[in-house]
């Protein structure tokens, strides 16, 4: 069955589903979650450095405090988004999520302690986790099943090369207006933009969901249920919850380590800068072509090699030293994450039925973004007691031990490709 092809009526107008055939608001959708990417952006590579010049924080633990807040913040919400948007509708979710992100830069900019940063970062968590969870939703309603792996790719590509530009330019600005006065600003601008795109021109995209339902009967499943098979129960869906968490943990080292690593041997703000870009850059650019490709090769190995480069990359930081070196450890990272964050949440829609799709998706994000929090927590201690090279070359281990979950664990979920299998 080939559902772009169908078609429903909603009062005057047809529902359809397919990437074509919903184009605009799938093209309208790709640049609020570039908004929503470069909110976080801003803060790769200042927030770190802040902590350390502005307030005086020796303790890793407790600079990637504000990581750890974030995380758990950025989970729940997930899990709530997901729900939630299915009675409410994805719409309303995502404008609520803008008016979060908000005061987040003034706040930052006036804090008098360190408390006060925790405390925007907690408003940060709720805005992704509610901002970037409804974009990925509302793709999957619009395109269907035929091309979910290439509609993941252009969602999560749109987020990190804008999180990775917004990287790259806060830390030149930094340079001129200083710390606090450029995350203000570009914080500011990026997040009323952010809003108006979302309030004004986005439309909603629940009736799609209602339509694919439809065509493909009703399973409906209490929310205890789904938290359970997509956390446990689901073989599928436990690799991937998995696979996702520890991507994220990883991505919570690099966040809050990996600037005060380089700063640590002398890298200036404009080379930490150049570095922290990087990584998102690589990976943003190239999910385009990964999530497509999943749709043709599958979903499993996909995520398990992606995992393995990942840990390649990490490992390769901290096995030498040097530009050059670490400018390649952060392509190998780029590299797998690619491969990974698409595919993984290719492979939910793949799994989950629409009529509880948006709930499995929050589950897994659930699972998925605690990693920054986990990653955050466990960097931090590492660092303080081993130092930070054996902090990064243990979460290297453990991405590599996730992949190998997933290899051992998963089954295919394209259903094109499995069936061949």
């Amino acid at each position: 069955m080939r559902f772009p092809s169908h078609t429903a009526q909603l009062g005057t107008s047809p529902v359809r589903l397919g990437l074509r055939a919903n184009w605009e608001q799938f093209a309208l959708l790709v640049a609020v979650n570039a908004f929503v990417g470069a909110t976080v952006g801003i803060e790769r590579v200042l927030l770190p450095l802040l902590a350390e010049r502005n307030f005086g924080l020796a303790s890793r633990a407790a600079i990637l405090s504000f990581i750890i807040s974030f995380g758990l913040v950025k989970a729940i919400a997930n899990l709530f988004a997901g729900r939630i948007s299915e009675h409410w509708g994805r719409k309303k979710i995502l404008v609520v999520g803008w008016l979060f992100a908000l005061p987040v830069p003034a706040i930052i900019l006036l804090a008098p302690s360190w408390k006060w940063v925790v405390f925007a970062n907690v408003l940060l968590g709720v805005n992704q986790g509610l901002c970037w969870s409804t974009t990925v939703i509302m793709k999957i309603d619009l395109v269907g099943p035929e091309r979910r792996g290439l509609a993941m790719g252009l969602n999560e590509a749109s987020g990190y090369l804008a999180l990775s530009a917004a990287a790259f330019v806060s830390g030149y600005l930094a340079g001129a207006l200083g710390l606090r006065e450029t995350l203000f600003w570009m914080g500011e601008i990026i997040a009323t933009l952010g809003l108006i795109l979302s309030a004004v021109f986005v439309r909603e995209s629940l009736h799609h969901v209602r339509f694919e339902a439809q065509t493909t009967g009703g399973q409906q499943r209490s929310f205890l249920e789904i938290l359970l098979l997509t956390s446990w129960k689901d073989r599928a869906l436990f690799a991937v919850s998995q696979a996702g968490m520890v991507n994220n943990l990883n991505d919570g080292m690099a966040w809050g380590l990996m600037p005060l690593y380089f700063a640590s041997q002398g890298l200036s703000l404009e080379r930490i800068s150049f570095l922290a870009a990087l990584y998102p850059a690589v990976s943003g650019g190239t999910q385009m072509v990964t999530g497509g490709l999943s749709d043709r090769t599958g979903r499993k190995w996909m995520i398990a090699l992606g995992m393995v480069v990942q840990a390649a990359g990490i490992v390769l930081f901290v096995a030498g030293s040097g530009f050059a070196r670490w400018a390649a450890a952060a392509v190998l990272l780029g590299l797998g994450t690619a491969m990974v964050y698409p595919t993984l949440l290719a492979a939910v829609g793949d799994v989950a039925h629409p009529s509880w799709r948006a709930s499995a998706v929050g589950v897994y994000r659930l699972w998925r973004d605690g990693g920054y929090a986990v990653g955050a927590l466990l960097a931090g201690s590492l660092a303080d007691v081993l130092g930070v090279r054996w902090a990064i070359g243990a979460i290297g281990g453990l991405t590599f031990l996730s992949g190998v979950i997933v290899a051992s664990v998963m089954s295919e979920t394209h259903q094109r490709v499995g069936a061949t299998q």
